[in-house]
């Protein structure tokens, strides 16, 4: 809104008011996209496999990098069906350290996206893993990649987004601002599409109200500035 756009013109060395930006906006017709409510079902938590306990409690402040790590997948629609997208956030700045699509919800879709955010990041040991009760993230084969990193696995509370906001929050911010905006001929588009803006857009310029209105990538600077 106003506010995002003004912090924008002061990083540019222009003058201009918040309200006079919002006065502007008002006559001009323009506001903030607004988030529709939309809630894909992938997560299927009806399976014999362990339940980890909810460690975050919807805390997911963090006082560094790699400290939490939050965990999902949503789905995005193209003509040649559902392309699939598992993502592994920062809680710490909101980055997204890991991001995978596919075409199915197997296991496998998160194990990739996890493989991507350790290799990235290079965490260390102990770092508190978030997730919902999926399938994907209660299997054996994904317990066993968390046991190989040392990670602590914690899972939200049946059927409570809230316990996850932040990541679902992301997803909200991904439909609004690209692909509800968008109809994909392929997957192949989608992906591409949704690569270009976690990378070049969300992490690098996106600015985010609850980070003094700087970007992820920005944020993060500031550990490396300070060290």
């Amino acid at each position: 809104g106003a506010l995002r756009i003004h912090r924008e013109f002061q990083e540019q060395g222009l003058a201009c008011g918040k309200h006079r930006i919002a006065r502007l906006m008002r006559l001009e017709g323009l506001r903030s996209v607004h988030r529709r409510k939309y809630r894909p079902q992938t997560t299927n938590s009806k399976h014999d496999h362990a339940i980890s306990p909810n460690l975050l409690e919807q805390d997911f402040q963090a006082s560094a990098v790699n400290q939490k790590w939050g965990c999902d997948i949503s789905y995005v629609p193209t003509a040649e069906g559902w392309l699939y997208l598992a993502i592994v956030m920062d809680l710490y700045s909101r980055k997204i350290v890991g991001h995978v699509t596919g075409k199915s919800l197997h296991a496998e879709l998160c194990s990739r996206a996890l493989k991507q955010a350790c290799l990235r990041r290079r965490p260390p040991k102990e770092l508190i893993h978030h997730s919902d009760r999926g399938v994907q993230y209660a299997s054996l084969e994904y317990r066993k990649l968390l046991q190989q990193q040392n990670f602590v696995q914690s899972m939200s509370r049946k059927g409570n987004c809230y316990d996850n906001a932040m990541v679902e929050s992301f997803f909200h911010t991904l439909k609004v601002e690209l692909t509800h905006r968008q109809k994909y001929a392929t997957r192949t588009e989608a992906e591409e599409d949704i690569n270009q803006y976690i990378a070049g857009f969300y992490n690098s310029k996106r600015k985010h109200s609850s980070l003094d209105y700087r970007s992820p990538n920005q944020y993060e600077n500031l550990i490396s500035l300070a060290a």
